[in-house]
């Protein structure tokens, strides 16, 4: 069973529909850097690495699940996760699905089974911050759709050059 919560795909744009995988680029947090404006996430593969930038405590939150650490106390984040756990609900994906004016659009995509209903496959609109943030505390893949993929700049070679210049970046590597 397919059900849609959050904004609609009149209000996002954004279709309903799940591409099919052969359009789909399989990415990894590569990297996070503190900017002055905020926390620099960068994703990538093996062919290229794309940016953009994100309100700092999610990327502490990221850089955190990242890093295996745990709070003393439960962030926002944590939290959320471990209410899907409770209610036998996973992460089934993050999708990046346009960028628009330099916003990125995500649906994430949840899925639950539990003893009160049957499996169920809940897609829901999300900050790809967010998305991210869950998505690597349960580890579940990040996609990026191929369209929007090929339109993003590569930034591999300023992310080489700020490695370079000995920046502590933060995140997968």
């Amino acid at each position: 069973m397919w059900k849609t919560e959050g904004s609609s795909s009149r209000e996002t744009g954004i279709s309903g529909n799940v591409p099919g995988m052969s359009n789909l680029v399989r990415v990894s947090p590569v990297a996070l850097l503190p900017t002055q404006a905020g926390c620099a996430v960068f994703l990538g593969n093996d062919e290229k690495s794309i940016v953009f930038y994100i309100e700092p405590a999610i990327g502490a939150s990221i850089n955190d699940a990242l890093s295996d650490r745990q709070p003393p106390r439960p962030l926002t984040h944590d939290l959320f996760n471990d209410f899907l756990k409770a209610f036998g609900a996973t992460v089934q994906r993050v999708l990046i699905v346009k960028v628009e004016n330099d916003v990125f659009y995500a649906r994430i995509f949840f899925e639950a089974e539990n003893e009160i209903q049957e499996k169920m496959i809940v897609e829901l609109d999300a900050r790809p911050s967010d998305s991210i943030a869950l998505a690597v505390r349960q580890q579940a893949p990040i996609f990026v759709v191929k369209e929007v993929w090929n339109n993003l700049k590569d930034m591999t070679s300023v992310l080489e050059e700020l490695r370079d210049k000995g920046m502590e970046l933060e995140g997968g590597d």
